[in-house]
């Protein structure tokens, strides 16, 4: 596949907090560790030689501890950090190619970041936050806060227009920085830990408001979290951080089946498999009877769980609802016990 073929490609992309980060990234490139470069130049690695390849419309995940890196790269990709090595490309152009009034322009035109924190101004309205980003990019009163106004509908935040942040609660003020994301109306969105500050209840259904929106918007996302669980929900595919270095990357049900290292391995081992593995991955493909129940190839097994109560199977259909295989209960149990070479057999 070609650059222009992914929307986000970062290759070998390195970057050494210090006053002379070249002398710290030779030791790297020497086969030095991270503690290694930092005991030895006092200098820090934020990321070790990342390479990602983001596919348009993707919810693409970056996971991992805290200090493993994750803010540090999804930070890269708007350039609010310079790298100290590597290439990074984003809709086949060079970001780190640009001069600052080319930035400028892809900052407000290309890439919408959502934060942790909220960052609402505290001084402005609901729909005046939602509608600072335009405002920035010079669109007139009138028709930025027509299309703010239709990003507060969207998420759900009708009748708070006038209202001021203080008097929001965290998930509406986090509704409010969503709404002022998409009110760009960019093809990119980054979402560093965006819903980590939230009680659970109401990051789940922000989660799941996210991924409806995804449906109709096709929007790419990068988004950052250290909760795997979250990762397995929303992902289309992960990449797991460790000292600034990719540590693997797929799809979520690869991730929990065939972990790459111990590291990993920590990580998966009281997850919600049912929740990771979607049906295509241990369906049986073929002509079978019909089923009085079916689900989409893209369901999780928690999704069909509920049938096995009654029936030993249940079909699979692709997205004309035309049935290409079934998935027993037998591969389901087999699926979520322990991954073994046999698993997807019987």
């Amino acid at each position: 596949m070609s650059d222009n073929d992914f929307a986000i490609r970062m290759t070998g992309v390195t970057k050494i907090f210090g006053d002379d980060p070249q002398a710290a990234l030779a030791l790297l490139r020497a086969g030095k560790s991270k503690a290694d470069v930092q005991a030895e130049t006092n200098h820090v690695v934020g990321l070790d030689n990342v390479s990602l390849d983001i596919a348009r419309g993707q919810i693409f995940v970056v996971m991992g501890l805290s200090g493993s890196g994750k803010s540090t790269l999804i930070r890269h990709v708007n350039r609010l950090i310079e790298p100290t090595a590597g290439e990074i490309l984003v809709e086949g152009t060079d970001v780190l190619k640009m001069g600052l009034p080319d930035l400028r322009t892809y900052r407000r035109n290309n890439v919408a970041m959502v934060f942790q924190k909220f960052g609402l101004l505290p001084h402005r309205s609901v729909i005046d936050n939602v509608a600072y980003g335009l405002e920035v990019k010079g669109v007139g009163k009138v028709e930025r806060l027509e299309r703010a106004a239709k990003w507060i509908e969207t998420v759900g935040l009708s009748g708070y227009e006038a209202s001021q942040p203080r008097q929001l609660s965290g998930g509406q003020q986090q509704r409010v920085g969503l709404a002022r994301a998409l009110a760009l109306d960019t093809d990119i969105i980054l979402m560093d830990e965006a819903f980590s500050a939230l009680d659970p209840l109401i990051r789940s259904g922000m989660q799941d408001q996210l991924m409806e929106l995804q449906k109709s918007l096709g929007k790419t996302i990068l988004f950052i979290t250290h909760d795997f669980d979250e990762a397995l929900k929303i992902a289309d595919r992960i990449a797991v951080l460790r000292d600034g270095a990719v540590q693997q990357e797929g799809r979520p049900e690869d991730i929990v089946l065939k972990p790459a290292n111990e590291h990993i391995e920590d990580f998966v081992r009281e997850v919600n498999k049912a929740r990771a593995i979607h049906v295509r991955t241990i369906m049986e493909r073929g002509a079978f009877d019909e089923c009085q129940y079916s689900v989409p190839a893209d369901a999780r097994c928690e999704d069909v769980l509920p049938y096995f109560a009654e029936h030993q199977w249940v079909g699979v259909t692709d997205e004309d609802g035309n049935q290409i295989g079934r998935v027993t209960a037998r591969r389901v149990i087999k699926a979520l016990a322990r991954y073994t070479p046999g698993a997807n057999e019987g």
